[in-house]
Formats: C-alpha cells, sequence, structure tokens
C-alpha cells in the first residue's frame, strides 16, 4: 500500500527565489494589498478601452462569451491515421467543436515511417503522416468544409497544407471553403522547440510563400499560429513568453511587407498560441497586455489601418510543464485552474490537457474529462456571462501594465541585435529561456517554489493511479509497409517531374513555392521526398552551442 512521505523539514514558500510569496513565477514582485496607487498612471480611455474596441485590452469582441463561447479544440493525434481518425469521431460525437492534429516526430522532422531516422518514433507522440492516401484517411468521413482544423507543424508545415488542401479538392470541397489554423510558426522552433529543417532565413520566405498564397485563395485559413506555447513549455517566463511570441509575431509582418504585401491583406487572418501555466493571475494579465501591446505595434509601428488588423485573437493550451507524473489525478485540478485563466484572460480557442499527457499519449477515459472540464467551465460557472470581469482591479490593471513595461524592454533588446532573427542567431533569445528554466528549477530544489506530490505532498508509487495509452510497435511496421507500397503504385516519372519542377521553385524567390508543392502532392510525393528536394536547394540547419 502507498504511504506519506514524512517530511523532516516544514514548507517554507519564502526567499528570493520565484514562487517565494512576494513575487510571480516570471519574479515580478508581488505586494501584499493593491490600491488606487498601484494605478495612478492608467488612462481607462488609452489603455483600457471597451470590449471590442482598440486597445483591445478588455477583449476583441464587445460581448465576448455572451455572442460566442471559445472554440473547444483539443489536440489529438496517435499511432497511424486510420486510429486517429476514430478519436476525432469520439471527440465531435463528445461535443468537440474543432479538431487539432497532432504529428509523430517523424512527421515534424520531415522523415517517412520507413526513414531510418524514424525508428522507435512512428505514432507515438502524435499521428504518422506520410503521403496524401494518409491525410484522406485522417479526415476520412468529416466535412472538411464544415469543420475548422488546426495543424501544430512548422517545419514541413507547408507540405502539410499541400496534404490538407489536396485531400479536400479530392472530396470536392474547394480550398476557398477551407478554414483552420496551420502553425507554420519555426522562428520559435529555433529559440526553442528544435523541430527545424531548413536554416531560418529560406524557411522565412517559404512562410511568406504560404502568405500569400492563403491571402489569395484560402480567405477563411490562419497563415499562421505564432506560437508562445513551445516557448513556455521550453522554460520561459510568462514575460520571455509574452514578448518573444510577439517579437516573432512582428518579424513575419515586417518580413511579409518587405515582401509586397499590404499589412492589411493578411493581418487579419493572423494568429497566436499561448500557453496557459499555474500562476494564476500573471497568466491573465499576460493575455490582456498581450492584446494592448499588439494592437499598439501594429497600429502606431506598421501603420495598419484595418482595425481587424489590430486584433490579436489567440488558442490557448494548459502548461504541459505544469503537469507532474507523481500524483497523476491532480492534473485535472491544475488544468481547470489553467482553463479559467485563459477564459478570464479573453481567449479565443482552447485546449485542456489531460491528466495522464506527462506520462504518454492521452487515453480515451483522460481526453474525456479534460473536455469535460471545458464544458463545466463554459457552462457551469458563470464566468462566461461578464466580459473581463476583473478589469479595473487594482491588482490585475498593475501587473497587466508591468508585463508590458518588461515585454517593451525585450523589444528594445531584440532590436539591438538588428532584429529577431538576428537575435536568433545570435542565441540571445535561446540564453535568457535557459537562466530562467535554471532559475526555476532552482526555486524547486530549495523549495521557494512547491509543486504538490513533487516536492512536498509525496506519496510513493501514485503514478500508478491511471492506465495509459501504449502504441503498440505493430503500428509502426505497419505504417512503413504503407508508404512503401504507395511508393510502389505510383507514377514514378510524374513524381520526378513534380518534385523537379518544386526544387525550381524553391530556387527562385519570384515563384511560389505552394502550386508545385500541392502537384507533387497529388503526384504522391512523400514527405520525405518532397523534404529532401528542398533541402537540395535550401540545405540543412545545424545550430551552433551557445552555452
Amino acid at each position: 500500500m502507498a504511504k506519506m512521505i514524512e517530511r523532516a523539514t516544514p514548507l517554507k514558500r519564502s526567499g528570493p527565489g520565484s514562487g517565494a510569496t512576494d513575487r510571480t513565477i516570471s519574479d515580478i514582485p508581488l505586494k501584499e494589498l493593491y490600491g488606487p496607487e498601484d494605478t495612478a498612471a492608467l488612462d481607462l480611455e488609452r489603455d483600457l478601452g471597451k470590449p471590442g474596441e482598440y486597445p483591445y485590452t478588455r477583449g476583441i469582441h464587445p460581448s465576448m462569451y455572451r455572442g460566442r463561447l471559445w472554440t473547444m479544440r483539443q489536440f489529438a493525434g496517435f499511432g497511424n491515421a486510420k486510429q486517429t481518425n476514430e478519436r476525432y469521431h469520439f471527440l465531435l460525437a463528445q461535443g468537440q467543436m474543432g479538431l487539432s492534429v497532432a504529428f509523430d516526430m517523424p512527421t515534424l522532422m520531415g522523415y517517412d515511417s520507413d526513414a531510418p531516422q524514424s525508428l522507435g518514433e512512428v505514432g507515438k507522440c502524435g499521428v504518422a503522416i506520410d503521403s496524401l492516401a494518409d491525410m484522406e484517411q485522417l479526415f476520412d468521413g468529416i466535412d472538411m468544409g464544415a469543420i475548422t482544423t488546426s495543424m501544430t507543424i512548422n517545419g514541413p508545415a507547408c507540405i502539410a497544407l499541400a496534404q490538407y488542401v489536396a485531400a479536400a479538392e479530392k472530396k470536392g470541397i474547394p480550398r476557398r471553403s477551407l478554414g483552420g489554423t496551420i502553425q507554420a510558426d519555426i522562428l520559435k522552433e529555433y529559440i526553442a522547440q528544435k523541430e527545424w529543417i531548413f536554416p531560418p532565413r529560406p524557411h522565412v520566405r517559404i512562410i511568406v510563400d504560404m502568405m500569400k498564397f492563403c491571402t489569395e485563395q484560402m480567405p477563411k485559413w490562419n497563415t499562421i499560429s505564432i506560437s508562445g506555447y513551445h516557448i513556455r513549455e521550453a522554460g520561459s517566463t510568462a514575460v520571455q513568453e509574452l514578448a518573444f511570441t510577439l517579437a516573432d509575431g512582428f518579424a513575419y509582418v515586417e518580413a511579409a511587407t518587405k515582401a509586397g504585401m499590404d499589412i492589411d491583406s493578411f493581418a487579419p487572418r493572423l494568429s497566436f498560441f499561448f500557453n496557459s501555466h499555474i500562476d494564476f493571475f500573471e497568466e491573465i494579465c499576460k493575455f490582456r497586455a498581450a492584446r494592448r501591446i499588439y494592437a499598439r505595434h501594429m497600429r502606431e509601428k506598421y501603420g495598419a489601418k484595418d482595425p481587424r488588423s489590430w486584433q490579436l485573437r489567440f488558442h490557448t493550451q494548459t502548461a504541459g510543464c505544469s503537469a507532474t507524473a507523481q500524483q497523476p489525478l491532480n492534473n485535472v485540478a491544475r488544468v481547470a485552474f489553467e482553463a479559467m485563466a485563459a477564459v478570464l484572460g479573453g481567449t479565443q480557442s482552447l485546449h485542456t490537457n489531460s491528466m495522464d499527457e506527462v506520462l504518454a499519449l492521452p487515453s480515451e477515459r483522460a481526453v474525456e474529462v479534460a473536455l469535460r472540464t471545458q464544458q463545466v467551465l463554459a457552462y457551469e460557472t458563470n464566468v462566461t456571462n461578464v466580459v473581463d470581469p476583473l478589469g479595473g482591479s487594482y491588482f490585475i490593471e498593475s501587473l497587466t501594465d508591468e508585463m508590458e513595461r518588461q515585454a517593451e524592454d525585450y523589444f528594445r533588446r531584440i532590436e539591438e541585435f538588428g532584429g529577431c532573427i538576428e537575435a536568433i542567431e545570435a542565441g540571445f533569445l535561446q540564453k535568457e529561456i535557459a537562466d530562467a528554466s535554471y532559475s526555476y528549477q532552482r526555486s524547486l530544489e530549495t523549495q521557494d517554489r512547491i509543486i504538490v506530490g513533487v516536492n512536498a505532498f509525496e506519496r510513493e508509487g501514485s503514478e500508478k493511479d491511471i492506465e495509459l495509452l501504449r502504441i503498440e510497435p505493430k503500428v509502426e511496421m505497419e505504417q512503413a509497409k504503407r508508404v512503401k507500397s504507395t511508393r510502389t503504385n505510383r507514377d514514378a516519372a510524374g513524381v520526378e517531374k513534380a518534385l523537379a519542377a518544386l526544387k525550381r521553385a524553391c530556387a527562385d524567390s519570384s515563384i511560389n513555392v505552394m502550386p508545385p508543392l500541392i502537384d507533387a502532392v497529388n503526384a504522391m510525393a512523400t514527405e520525405g521526398e518532397i523534404v529532401e528536394a528542398m533541402v537540395s536547394v535550401y540545405g540543412r540547419y545545424t545550430e551552433t552551442p551557445r552555452y
């Protein structure tokens, strides 16, 4: 029988480290009590306005959730396309509103399932998608024109988008009808997640091509989801997540306008993706500050004139890095608090992590509890009935101001490098995150910060409380056979011709890469073959160690 471990020393929650009682996780000092003097510099019209109006601090819609709830979008994918398709049908039957595709590691890195680099990884952290045949099976029986789909993929995002368009068009659904989001945020890969393929500058060119293509041919599609989630999961603070994510977003705006695009033609389709961590009020203020900073920069610095270009729309996922393997049932409570912070912060879309995700991909039971958590929040708590209910709080407004001030300080430091790409190449953002991660870990080891079940209130053997989803080894063998069969049963000359056209487009920046990519996908070229064709032009990125 499991037993409680006796503690030799009392819990202290004091001292200089992050997590102590007098500071947030981002190390922002906290007073015991806030009053009017803490918001003396606040200009209600300039800094808050009304919901649905510039600078959108209080939300991008006048009535927010009274008019429309956020989209409940559970990130899902495992094994092969058939297994994940079955999970999608289950989630939709339980009331989920949109789909969100989790790809496995070989797919994210641009390798086919039978490549040597894929050995042991196929279907383990997401679904394996090697070719158009897999993408078709993934959405079998699902009306792609009626549902919105989010795809979390960055290095080969242009290929996944081409596969999605081709799969829909084979069903008779025109690309203009497709709604959803593809992440395609390569800059945060160099900063945090490390799933890259090409070097930064040609990769940004590909993203601009995607933005042009979607602006012209897929008006309902969000062309890029600028992601702070993975920056936070890599160990950043909330302030760093806020600053680095927006800096990435502004870098894409600058790249697109430099390529000749009118800012108001593409900015309304930009979206963001944030983490919701466990420091409840800091997270709410992060979302409010993000909207205000973005609106001000887009209007004042970049000259956008369409109000839709000023509105920061974002998806939120509860913090995977806050979940614990010890006492995993506690993660249900953590997720509920984090989800409420996202809703009080005004998110447009939400994924709630399952209690078992720190140990394995979600089981059907665990993902149902996670979805039900959102539904309880939406329909039972009444937090959706008042817009920005914490607006005007001395504490909330003061903390929102401080997070904005610290983010602006980061923007100035990034500008000193010459911009975001230059700062990434210099390793500045990466080192800031590494330092923050070290500080956080130290705060756990010194118990300045308490994690229930990890460094306090431990119980031996508690990770065995729940059953886990296991991916059988045969899934990898079957998927490898499937991609080999695809190569055997296609027009080889047609594939060779399509890949040659793609290489020409990659080498000539006046040719958009998306049309030849769709041609290659329709010729049944596999993801690995397409990536290798592009690598032959751009090269493959290798990180220079900085510390």
